[in-house]
């Protein structure tokens, strides 16, 4: 509100939600053809720094452990240091890529909902105040929505509960005996890293691991891709990507294989004061549960749009909402991942260009 009680409403062509990896490739692209950061088009960001999601990673993620981290549109990350963590090296190249393309991210801005709004605009509320744009890029990732299954008995656990979003890095778990919930990435890599400081791990998934051996090139990527699409196209949400792809087989994996460290049991029945039980009788004892059990989109700003399917998803044709022209979803579902995110960023601004051209053409002239 102003000083006589009235709502400011800021005006813009465009409105990124999200500065991680889609978002500043979406800004980059717009940036790209012609359009000027805080007069055409506004990043809002709410995490406190740039680096996306990765300024949240635990410190024993370093950057040589990263899996195909693809530099953003226009500007290469060269001698990063293998040893020192992701959140650091991703978060300075973040921090670099912003300041050099001059796109002037707001943050830390929370997005509280994105409506309809007046003149066939959409009405996106922040804690900085509302905006009304004409298109919308959604790139806000999947971190700040861990999930968390349930099971019976599981407020009765006495010991310890995190998820992989809390996970502090492997001396915590010092002397303790800890079950690892998942079977991605994560929780392939928490294990083996906590096995080497723990009294005991014990790792449990729904499903049996499938691993990947070879190379894994363009023609196996876009086969994955692929197969998260139809989901998409269909309107359910998006599968982990490891669903689809198998956990790589290297050396780190094989030599925990050997050790026993990844000898997997199926999914227990029920959690009990003291660890977890299965109804064929099977009981292990631990004092931590780690659930590293994936993340879904943080996408509950855009409920009042309705833009959800019957399946639970939003149908989404390339980047952009079948339920509505104006919303592009970058890095959800196929472009989920570094450079599908660079491709959606830049799918979506071609799409949104056209749209903007074409909402010129048909408006009114006085």
């Amino acid at each position: 509100m102003n000083d006589f009680g009235f709502e400011e409403v800021r005006t813009v062509d465009v409105v990124v939600i999200g500065a991680g990896q889609a978002g500043l490739s979406a800004a980059f692209h717009l940036r790209r053809a012609g359009l000027e950061p805080d007069r055409d088009f506004v990043v809002l960001d709410h995490a406190p720094n740039p680096g996306g999601a990765w300024q949240f990673r635990w410190p024993s993620l370093t950057y040589g452990k990263v899996h195909g981290m693809h530099a953003l549109p226009g500007m290469e990350l060269t001698g990063a240091d293998p040893a020192r963590p992701s959140s650091e090296v991703i978060g300075a190249y973040f921090d670099t890529y912003e300041r050099t393309f001059d796109l002037r991210v707001h943050r830390p801005v929370d997005v509280t909902a994105v409506r309809e709004g007046e003149g066939g605009r959409l009405r996106v509320e922040t804690s900085e105040g509302v905006y009304a744009t004409r298109a919308l890029i959604n790139a806000t990732g999947t971190w700040d929505r861990p999930f968390w299954p349930r099971y019976p008995g599981q407020e009765t656990f006495r010991g310890r509960q995190l998820h992989t979003s809390g996970y502090p890095g492997p001396e915590a778990f010092a002397g303790k005996r800890v079950l690892v919930v998942g079977g991605g990435a994560s929780g392939t890599q928490h294990l083996m890293e906590i096995a080497e400081v723990a009294a005991e791990t014990t790792w449990v998934t729904r499903r049996e691991p499938v691993y990947r051996e070879g190379p894994f090139g363009e023609v196996e990527g876009r086969a994955a891709v692929a197969l998260v699409e139809e989901r998409v196209r269909r309107g359910l949400p998006p599968q982990s990507v490891v669903s689809v792809t198998g956990l790589p087989l290297n050396d780190a994996i094989r030599a925990a294989r050997a050790r026993g460290i990844l000898d997997r049991l199926p999914m227990f029945d029920r959690i009990t004061p003291a660890g977890v039980v299965w109804d064929d009788g099977r009981t292990v004892d631990v004092d931590v549960i780690l659930w590293a059990t994936g993340f879904r989109a943080a996408i509950d700003h855009l409920a009042p749009l309705r833009l959800r399917e019957p399946g639970g998803g939003i149908q989404v044709e390339g980047t952009r909402a079948v339920r509505d022209e104006r919303v592009h979803l970058v890095g959800y579902g196929p472009s989920a991942s570094t450079i599908g995110a660079n491709r959606a960023g830049r799918a979506a601004v071609s799409d949104i260009r056209r749209l903007l051209d074409r909402d010129r053409v048909t408006a009114p002239t006085s």
